[in-house]
C-alpha cells in the first residue's frame, strides 16, 4: 500500500488578533502549524499503516522554504519520506492553480516513490477554509474521491470511507486509486515519538522547484496569471454596538423602563 498525504504549513489562528486601529491580522510572532484537517488526514493514513507495516507514507507540502518544518513535523508523527514544492512562479497561486501544481508535483514524486494508491488531503485549511483543492486535485488527475472523511479501511482494491453528512455518517467504497479529503473524527491525531522527532529533525527534505523539477509545468495555470480568482480587498466588519444600558438606581423603574422598551420594539 502506497499513500500519499498533502500537508500544508498554516498560521495558528487562535493567536492571530486585530489592530484595532489598522483592522489587519497582526501575523507577527504567530506561530506556524500543520494544518488540523491535514493532521486527521495523516493519522487515517497512519492508521492503515498500522495494519499493514509494508504500507509507505510520503507526504508533500507546498509553500516557501520554510514550510520544511511541517514536512518533518509529519515524518516525525508518521510519515516514511517527505518533499517540498516551492518556487517563486507558484507565488500567488489561487486554489485552482495549487491544485494544478500539485497534481504535476504528484506525478513527479511517482516517478521516484511508486505509484500512490490513495492520495490523502484535510478537507481544508484553517487559513483558507475553500475546501477545494482535494477535490481538484482528484479532478487535475481523474481519480474518483470522497469528501469528508471520518475513517478509511482498505478492503482488496477498494477503499471503505466512513464519511460525514448532514444526517450522520455514510460507508463509501471507492477504487484506488482515489483521493480522499478528511474532516475532524472522534479520535486525535497522535504524538511524535522522541526517536521519530530526532530522525525527522536529521531528514534532507528534497524540493522540487519550478526550474528544475516542474520545469515542463504549463506556466499559464500556475501563479497569478493560471489563477481565476482574484482577491479585491479584504477587511474586518465594523463592531456593532448592540444592546440598551439602563442605569436606573431604583430596581422598580429599571424593570418599568426595560418594559417601556421591549413593549415599543413588539417584543412584549
Amino acid at each position: 500500500m502506497n499513500m500519499l498525504v498533502c500537508i500544508k504549513q498554516v498560521p495558528d489562528t487562535t493567536e492571530i488578533k486585530i489592530d484595532p486601529v489598522k483592522n489587519t491580522l497582526i501575523r507577527d510572532g504567530v506561530p506556524s502549524i500543520l494544518n488540523p484537517f491535514d493532521g486527521y488526514a495523516l493519522e487515517a493514513a497512519a492508521r492503515i499503516k498500522d495494519k499493514d507495516p509494508e504500507a509507505k507514507i510520503t507526504v508533500i507540502s507546498m509553500g516557501p522554504p520554510q514550510a520544511i518544518a511541517v514536512v518533518k513535523e509529519a515524518l516525525a508523527i508518521a510519515a516514511d519520506k517527505g518533499y517540498l514544492i516551492s518556487g517563486r512562479k507558484f507565488g500567488g497561486s489561487d486554489t485552482l492553480a495549487t491544485s494544478y501544481i500539485l497534481s504535476q508535483a504528484i506525478k513527479k514524486v511517482e516517478e521516484l516513490e511508486g505509484k500512490f494508491d490513495i492520495i490523502f488531503c484535510g478537507k481544508q485549511a484553517i487559513d483558507g477554509d475553500t475546501a477545494q483543492v482535494g477535490p481538484e486535485i482528484a479532478e487535475h488527475l481523474g481519480y474518483p474521491q470522497v469528501t469528508y472523511g471520518l475513517e478509511a479501511e482498505v478492503d482488496g482494491d477498494l477503499v471503505k470511507v466512513k464519511k460525514e453528512t448532514e444526517d450522520g455518517a455514510l460507508i463509501v467504497g471507492v477504487k484506488m486509486p482515489c483521493v480522499l479529503t478528511f474532516t475532524k473524527p472522534a479520535w486525535d491525531p497522535r504524538f511524535p515519538t522522541i526517536k521519530r522527532r530526532m530522525k525527522a529533525n536529521r531528514a534532507e527534505i528534497p524540493v522540487i522547484d519550478d526550474e528544475t523539477g516542474l520545469a515542463d509545468i504549463d506556466p499559464t495555470q500556475i501563479g497569478l496569471k493560471g489563477s481565476p480568482t482574484k482577491v479585491k480587498k479584504t477587511f474586518v466588519p465594523p463592531r456593532k454596538q448592540g444592546g440598551v444600558k439602563i442605569e436606573e438606581e431604583d430596581p422598580a423603574e429599571g424593570a418599568k423602563k426595560l418594559f417601556t422598551l421591549l413593549n415599543e420594539a413588539g417584543v412584549m
